[in-house]
């Protein structure tokens, strides 16, 4: 539960209260904690190196608040520079991460102005989030995220910020489950299972309709790239469409996500170790699958269509070899050098079920390289397109504060997707440029639509240590760009 309240801070019932703190001078400075009795603002300023705090970003510090309701007042830092929407999120979601197990919160963090306390909610949800699907009671298992939350503000009876508020309640609620996908086991979470909960998830949304093409419709549609990839697992593909078609849709964007529920990388086969996250291979589905749904509760007016490419990349006596010749949805046959790169087989044959329909707009967004982290960390994901597809995704990532970096489709790279005997090779021989040349590779099944790639193969899955908003594990990565994206097609 979260609310806003204008009450003063000083005089709230809670168990902790939140106050932001930034370097400054060899010490630091208390942002926006002006309501706090001097004395106690003194104390804190003059002893900040004895208690350990810098005002770092990500720094969490509890302290005994003498002269204040709380029952704890809690330092959390803004770092340096200037104190921007993404600088809350990543303070408010560090402090209810750190702060789990605590019954009631209250942030009073800047937020006076209406996307000030949007934001402080939007990181205080993101950072309240637990799995804990698999945890038995008892010593290890993980405390229970923050209950109750509110947002101190002077906006609090603001329209737009009580608007703002629900739509980072919808939100929140969409990325965590994008996280409990990603995060749930491939014993449990395979084609048919994704369809399972993919169904659950949309049981009774107004204007949401799912539609499913299991093994047999696959072959009998012509989609090779789904049958190639998954005729290997015991599991068979499947191919979803999670369409939302609200009355008098402003646009119509289709959404294609990366789902394979695990990669073994087939019979070239990843070492054991590279194997270890492969459960995360379905988070481009994943988000895709929660952006249309939280579409349809914000009652968005743009036409949102899903499609999941779901199957499980197994080693058997059925599976794909190298050098086996595949046609995909469409007709255009590929020369399947590498059984691991199966990510743009799947996306190829939802590209071109999407651009069938005709969309004003067509994303694909997947864990897709390796050479994605090799070229911008495991915290920035790439966006590859056409140019202004490519500017308008950057656009809605820099608006709610993920990390998207545009990148380039030089064309001699073309070249090495050439096979002696199909139309393309699925892989290049020479592995420079491994993301752009996935990206040009899936540039063909696009079509003449506007089109943009989302490669989150770093960022979807988080396996150091906790930051900001992010837990470990699965991250949400891609929902909020893809659903910022898709309301300012709405102006």
């Amino acid at each position: 539960m979260i609310a806003l309240t204008s009450k003063d801070p000083a005089h709230l019932s809670t168990d902790a209260i939140v106050v932001g703190t930034a370097p400054h001078d060899g010490g630091i400075r208390l942002v926006d904690a002006d309501w706090l009795p001097a004395d106690l603002r003194t104390a804190l300023v003059r002893d900040a190196r004895a208690l350990g705090v810098t005002g770092a970003a990500d720094e969490v510090r509890r302290v005994p608040a003498p002269g204040i309701s709380a029952a704890v007042l809690v330092l959390v830092g803004l770092g340096e520079g200037d104190v921007t929407a993404e600088t809350l999120r990543r303070a408010a979601g560090a402090a209810t991460r750190e702060l789990a197990g605590v019954g009631s919160l209250a942030l009073a963090l800047p937020a006076d102005e209406v996307a000030q306390a949007v934001a402080v909610a939007e990181g205080a949800l993101f950072g309240a989030y637990a799995y804990t699907r698999y945890r038995t009671a008892g010593p290890g298992a993980p405390a229970v995220p923050v209950a109750s939350l509110s947002v101190v503000t002077r906006g609090a009876k603001d329209r737009a910020a009580v608007d703002g508020l629900a739509r980072a309640e919808v939100l929140a609620a969409a990325v965590h489950a994008t996280r409990d996908l990603v995060n749930t086991p491939p014993n449990d979470l395979y084609p048919a299972a994704f369809v399972t909960a993919a169904q659950a998830a949309a049981r009774g949304l107004r204007g949401v309709k799912i539609t499913v093409l299991d093994e047999k419709a696959l072959v009998a549609g012509g989609y090779g790239g789904l049958v190639g990839v998954g005729q290997g697992s015991s599991r068979p593909p499947r191919l979803v469409k999670v369409a939302y078609a609200p009355a008098r849709a402003r646009s119509r964007v289709a959404l294609v996500g990366k789902g394979i529920t695990f990669d073994s990388g087939g019979l070239s086969l990843k070492p054991s170790q590279a194997m270890e996250t492969m459960k995360s291979d379905m988070a481009g589905a994943a988000a895709v699958l929660h952006t249309v749904l939280a579409a349809a509760r914000l009652g968005v007016p743009v036409a949102v269509t899903g499609w999941l490419c779901l199957a499980e990349n197994m080693p058997s006596g059925t599976a794909q070899r190298p050098s086996d010749v595949i046609t995909l949805r469409g007709g255009t046959t590929v020369e399947v050098l590498n059984t691991d790169a199966e990510g743009r087989l799947v996306l190829a044959d939802g590209l071109v079920a999407a651009v069938e329909e005709k969309p004003d707009l067509v994303v694909d967004i997947a864990t897709l390289t390796g050479a994605q982290i090799v070229a911008l960390g495991d915290r920035v994901a790439g966006v590859m397109g056409t140019d202004a597809a490519r500017a308008e995704v950057v656009a809605a990532a820099q608006a709610c504060g993920e990390g998207f970096w545009p990148m380039p489709l030089p064309e001699e790279l073309e070249a090495g997707l050439k096979s002696k005997v199909a139309d393309l090779a699925n892989v290049a021989a020479d592995r420079a440029g491994g993301m752009l040349t996935a990206a040009i590779f899936l540039r063909r099944f696009a079509g003449d639509v506007p089109w943009a790639h989302l490669d989150i193969a770093g960022p979807s899955f988080n396996e150091r240590a906790e930051h900001g908003y992010t837990p470990k594990g699965g991250t949400g990565v891609g929902v909020r760009t893809l659903l910022a994206l898709v309301e300012a097609r709405a102006h």
